[in-house]
């Protein structure tokens, strides 16, 4: 089987598990967010864990399952992020005790903060429902467009040191894909304020090609061409979700300042 054929057996895969367990919502979405918080970290952790260095044991490990059991949970997401703000910090001040670098209490945030944002943009409603969906029309329409874009009109790189292939037509191309896209599923949901959802979905193409490149960046930092090996195809699950967490989080931010209620973020952006 060739790369090409592995790539698009398992983005298929990827996307029927994804989709199914975004329409189900609740307590089985909660387990799918969790699932990719503990992904995102084991695949930190294995790039950025020194083989000779200082390390902090099972510590980090051990903290984060207590963040999953408490996502799984489902608790108030103003206990869970004063949760997550303690939890990095007893593994920051260890980092520092044991002379180790800050990147095990960098992933463990990243990877809590990246499971919460999803978790709780679904939520167990229609309006989280139409929220998730809009996220990934944004997300996913700029990788597709920024890729087709990028190789169509080529021109400068956007952050040659970073991440070589990526040029700003394609960055260029990819905003205008993913505000299309967002606005085209924000149509056909019913939502009236499309306006206000162009302009979001402009921020979160933004900051998706950011956590992108930012996950680009922590690679090349570690001498790592891909996250992990677990997607056949497609390298590791950092890899994939790299701009979708960096947006679902912006998203979950924008959404808590405009409606005010950290639990349910989107329930004044989207119909209900």
């Amino acid at each position: 089987m060739s790369n090409l054929q592995q790539r698009v057996i398992s983005a298929i895969v990827m996307a029927a598990v994804t989709l199914a367990f975004t329409w189900l919502g609740g307590l089985p979405f909660r387990l799918f967010s969790a699932a990719i918080a503990a992904l995102i970290f084991y695949e930190w952790m294995r790039m950025s864990r020194p083989g000779n260095g200082a390390t902090l044991g099972f510590l980090p490990e051990a903290l984060i399952l207590v963040f999953i059991g408490a996502l799984i949970a489902g608790l108030p997401a103003l206990w869970l992020l004063p949760l997550i703000a303690a939890l990095t910090a007893i593994v920051t001040v260890a980092a520092r005790l044991r002379g180790a670098a800050q990147w095990e209490p960098s992933g463990l945030a990243y990877a809590s903060l990246s499971g919460l944002s999803l978790s709780y943009l679904r939520d167990d409603s229609h309006s989280g429902l139409i929220a998730i969906l809009f996220l990934f029309a944004v997300v996913w329409a700029t990788d597709i467009a920024a890729y087709f874009v990028g190789r169509a009109v080529g021109g400068p790189k956007l952050a040659p040191s970073i991440s070589p292939g990526k040029t700003q037509s394609g960055a260029l191309g990819g905003a205008v894909g993913g505000v299309v896209a967002g606005l085209l599923l924000a149509i056909v949901a019913g939502a009236g304020n499309l306006v206000t959802l162009g302009l979001v979905a402009l921020a979160l193409s933004i900051v998706s090609q950011i956590g992108d490149l930012f996950e680009s960046w922590v690679k090349r930092r570690h001498g790592c061409k891909d996250s992990s090996n677990l997607i056949p195809g497609h390298g590791g699950v950092m890899d994939r979700v790299d701009g979708l967490v960096a947006a679902a989080f912006a998203l979950y931010v924008i959404g808590w300042v405009l409606t005010g209620t950290a639990d349910h973020p989107v329930m004044g952006l989207f119909p209900n």
